[in-house]
């Protein structure tokens, strides 16, 4: 039962966290801009803690969507799966940990820094691996284009972070957020198709035997 209880977890998790944080951030005071605020510094203005909430969802969402990958047999074992759940504590305790004090901005920065470069090492392994099992074939050449976007976006953020001064640094993290989420939004929907695909159809070939048997 757990096995087909992650999928719905991990997806539900995900999409819950992205339509959390692009409302918080359309809905938010408009002296606040994301395109040169980060989304800590977004998240630290803007009162309520609806975008740390959503932090720590997607966060467990993602711990659901790697137990469910393990509990389908998926080729994430060694350091992808280390990779995915550094990114989940990651989220979990930047949502946690504020970044009002200097020690604590520090740890705050340096647990979004190992959340950003996590997602993109993983795709990166994972490119080969799912593209040699048949299961997960279809999201093999999906995920290389997103591994670049997310490796791209990566070197951005770096470049923009240091020399580039900070210029329209709140919009480049998000370009890479969404490229980050979408890999993992890809993984959760295959999940979906392999785990209740199969009982789907069954019970809708059963529907049709049923129904042909009395007409």
């Amino acid at each position: 039962m757990a096995k087909r209880i992650y999928p719905l977890l991990a997806g539900g998790g995900i999409l819950l966290a992205v339509v959390t944080v692009v409302a918080a951030q359309v809905g938010g005071e408009p002296s606040l801009d994301p395109v040169s605020m980060t989304i800590s510094q977004y998240a630290a203005r803007d009162a309520g803690g609806v975008i740390e909430t959503a932090m720590a969802v997607l966060g467990l969402a993602s711990l659901a969507l790697l137990a469910g990958m393990r509990a389908v047999h998926a080729p994430v074992d060694g350091w992808p799966a280390r990779l995915i759940g550094l990114w989940s504590a990651a989220l979990i305790g930047a949502a946690v940990i504020p970044s009002d004090t200097s020690w604590q901005g520090d740890l705050h920065g340096l647990l979004s820094a190992a959340a950003f470069v996590s997602v993109p090492a993983a795709a990166i392994q994972l490119v080969g691996r799912l593209g040699q099992d048949e299961r997960w074939q279809a999201v093999a050449r999906p995920l290389e284009w997103l591994a670049l976007a997310s490796g791209l976006g990566l070197a951005a953020i770096t470049y923009v972070a240091l020399p580039g001064h900070g210029v329209m640094i709140g919009l480049v993290e998000r370009l890479l957020l969404a490229a980050e989420v979408s890999v993992l939004g890809l993984f959760a929907l295959r999940l979906v198709q392999l785990t209740w695909g199969p009982p789907l159809r069954e019970w809708i070939g059963g529907r049709r035997a049923d129904l042909a048997a009395h007409r």
